[in-house]
């Protein structure tokens, strides 16, 4: 009977702990380790891979140099699939940095039912909301339209990513405090004409003038590099919008050159220039604060096949890189650096070959002997680019190849530096990029 009573005793202990197990309420996702906490910068180079990042390095610095990417401390291997896909979307992708969920490829912030996405959290907040609501200094930067995926997932939810009024309305009332990028259009009720866009191409059909709105909301309104560069130290919040649509012409170099178009437009500031400014008003914050910032470029361009613009790009993003590490090294240790892309735009791969086989005064052919599409530094049958000098002094020419005009799965490497770089793991599911985040920000460990 006692052998019997034990049993029993043993078993509905066991009943009691499984049930309180069931019962675990979203919130109890989470476990409490503020000693990790601090700011976070997550650096979006869209599109980029391995390959991309090597092409960069070897044009500006030469194939003994480094990029400032290369000088994190930590990395891994990323793994972008989706719910129902292997490749990812930007718009997806995004929706999984911001929540840890993964989602359709569809989604912006909604799920199949059109319902906000529950984050690893437990909360339908994405980590930026979360970070407006725990009064945490916010921002969102881009190099094209403010409602790209990249930045637009973070804070605004919509049933498609085209929605792009809609989106850039839930953007500006957001609550986030540092707002820049491109896409007046889409601030504008039509027929109104701003600082870039003409009347004829203002996108709004709501009839709210959402740059009168921030105003309204307490946002200091720039349009220029230096209007940004200029901005007093006491600045809480500042929109800035800096070309009509993207700051950049993504088209082919042939295409660009017929129109007599720079790769990205006059008098914007790059994402480095308008990191170093965000950095200067977020960081007055005591209770710390969350960046997302996107080169669009690098994804745009190589979609096109423009390997001088991609590789232009890639270096802004790298720039932006070497802004946030300088942050951090020098004044801030308490703060995150992540870098992670989501696909691979366009398949670049780089062709070294002697001068024999490249001449530096001939065209470099259109294609490759399996029919790839080739880039010189001006485009298709143009010269080839030449790499900065290596260890010895010598430069080397080199071709582009393109795989193709999509988004691929791709070669991608997340890297980290900063605050809990070292909880990078050497496998980076997408949805890992969001709980390393939500680590620094909050001192909380997600389960996975």
């Amino acid at each position: 009977m006692l052998q019997i009573n034990r049993k029993i005793i043993g078993l509905t202990a066991l009943i009691i702990v499984g049930l309180a197990g069931c019962n675990t309420s979203p919130s109890d996702k989470t476990t409490a380790n503020p000693t990790n906490q601090g700011n976070v910068i997550f650096i979006h180079p869209d599109g980029t891979s391995a390959s991309h990042w090597g092409a960069a390095r070897m044009l500006n610095y030469g194939p003994d140099g480094r990029l400032n990417w290369d000088k994190m401390s930590n990395l891994g291997v990323y793994l972008g699939h989706l719910k129902n896909q292997l490749t990812a979307t930007s718009n997806a992708g995004a929706v999984i940095h911001a929540t840890g969920v993964k989602v359709n490829d569809d989604s912006f912030g909604l799920d199949e039912n059109g319902q906000p996405i529950v984050a690893a959290s437990g909360k339908p907040q994405t980590i930026m909301e979360e970070a407006v609501e725990a009064n945490k200094a916010t921002a969102i930067i881009n190099s094209g339209i403010i409602p790209e995926p990249g930045t637009g997932a973070f804070v605004a939810k919509t049933k498609t990513r085209r929605e792009f009024a809609e989106i850039t309305k839930q953007i500006v009332n957001s609550g986030v405090d540092v707002i820049l990028g491109g896409g007046e259009v889409f601030y504008l009720p039509k027929g109104t004409a701003g600082k870039y866009a003409k009347a004829e191409e203002s996108q709004r059909e709501d009839g709210l003038n959402l740059i009168e709105e921030a105003k309204k909301k307490g946002y200091t309104v720039v349009y220029t590099r230096d209007e940004l560069l200029d901005l007093p130290a006491e600045t809480k919040k500042v929109l800035g919008i800096f070309a009509a649509t993207d700051t950049y012409n993504d088209e082919s170099e042939e295409d660009l050159k017929e129109k007599n178009l720079p790769l990205y437009v006059s008098d914007t500031p790059t994402v480095s220039q308008m990191l170093d400014a965000t950095l200067k008003i977020v960081s007055q914050n005591s209770n710390g604060f969350f960046i997302v910032l996107e080169e669009e470029g690098s994804d745009n361009f190589c979609n096109y096949n423009n390997a001088k613009g991609c590789i232009e790009a890639v270096k802004r993003a790298d720039d932006a890189v070497g802004v946030a590490m300088e942050f951090i090294d020098q004044k801030n240790p308490n703060t995150l650096l992540v870098t992670a892309a989501d696909s691979d735009a366009g398949g670049l791969e780089v062709i070294g070959g002697t001068t024999e086989k490249f001449p530096l005064d001939k065209p470099l052919p259109e294609k490759g002997d399996n029919g790839a599409p080739w880039d010189g530094k001006d485009g298709t049958a143009t010269l080839p680019f030449m790499s900065g000098p290596d260890k010895q002094g010598k430069n080397y020419p080199f071709a582009i190849a393109w795989a193709g005009f999509n988004d691929f799965t791709g070669s991608i490497v997340t890297k980290t530096h900063g605050l809990n770089a070292d909880k990078l793991p050497t496998t980076v599911d997408n949805t890992d990029i969001y709980r390393l985040m939500y680590l620094t920000l909050f001192g909380k460990e997600i389960e996975s």
